[in-house]
């Protein structure tokens, strides 16, 4: 277990996708489809529904924010965001969507999980769990 802050209430399980650049979900993340579209982005043309996201921190416009509560309402989000630094502009995404988030994890989860992990994000008791 690792302990961390919430940022957004909530609970989620589901498997790692990871990148060690930050995420601007403004022209970064189609939010009809959940498609990375960031040609400079590690994730380019991977999807982020439906896993546990995990990033350094998020960047970019405020817009990003209304970005990610699109796509909740789209179906196409990341079932919990893991982020080494919670900046504003994911925060308030996440809180506005309902996505369960965390930050400033005990551990550098970018070193020590990988893509396809299983973890159990609890943002409400400020864990995070490794399940595999």
């Amino acid at each position: 277990m690792i302990k961390c802050r919430k940022i957004a209430r909530g609970q989620a399980q589901g498997k790692v996708i990871i990148s060690s650049d930050p995420l601007s979900f403004l022209g970064g993340v189609d939010p009809q489809t959940g498609d990375i579209t960031d040609r400079q982005h590690e994730l380019y043309q991977q999807n982020i529904s439906d896993q546990i996201l995990v990033i350094p921190s998020g960047k970019g416009s405020t817009v990003g924010s209304y970005v990610i509560y699109q796509m909740a309402k789209n179906k196409t989000a990341p079932l919990a965001i893991i982020a080494l630094e919670a900046e504003p502009i994911i925060a308030t995404g996440a809180i506005m969507a309902g996505i369960p988030m965390v930050d400033q994890p005990e551990e550098n989860v970018l070193k020590l999980l990988k893509k396809g992990n299983l973890v159990e994000v609890d943002a409400d008791a400020g864990i995070i769990k490794i399940l595999d």
